[in-house]
């Protein structure tokens, strides 16, 4: 079985940043696609960002582009998120997730996820 254990999280405020770590480990993991999903009270799991891990593209969610970024590590099976210009509304608990096999990274699809951050922005 794979882990997904993830860190960072924690409360900042309006305009502030976090960087997001998820390190796998357990059996040997070779990533098609990592990525981040995020869920605030009541609301549904949604998408936040992607990496491919061979290709390095990444895919991210309207609502954060140009404020976060989604990296890997070069050597290990670690992926970040870097969240610049944080706003109240992306206060959620943040998931990352991982898989082997093809799939669209922005579906919830993946084979592994952690347990989750919690990120609270103050207003």
């Amino acid at each position: 079985q794979v882990q997904l254990v993830e860190s960072g999280g924690g409360l900042v405020q309006a305009g502030g940043s976090l960087r997001l770590s998820c390190a796998a480990s357990g059996r040997i993991f070779r990533p098609y696609g990592m990525g981040w999903f995020r869920q605030a009270p009541g609301e549904e799991r949604e998408f936040v960002a992607g990496i491919k891990w061979s290709s390095l593209s990444t895919y991210y969610a309207d609502s954060v582009k140009g404020r976060f970024t989604i990296s890997r590590h070069n050597s290990e099976n670690t992926v970040y998120l870097q969240m610049n210009s944080l706003k109240f509304e992306d206060t959620a608990v943040y998931y990352c997730a991982g898989t082997s096999r093809y799939i669209r990274l922005e579906r919830d699809e993946y084979d592994y996820w952690g347990q989750g951050t919690q990120v609270t922005v103050s207003s």
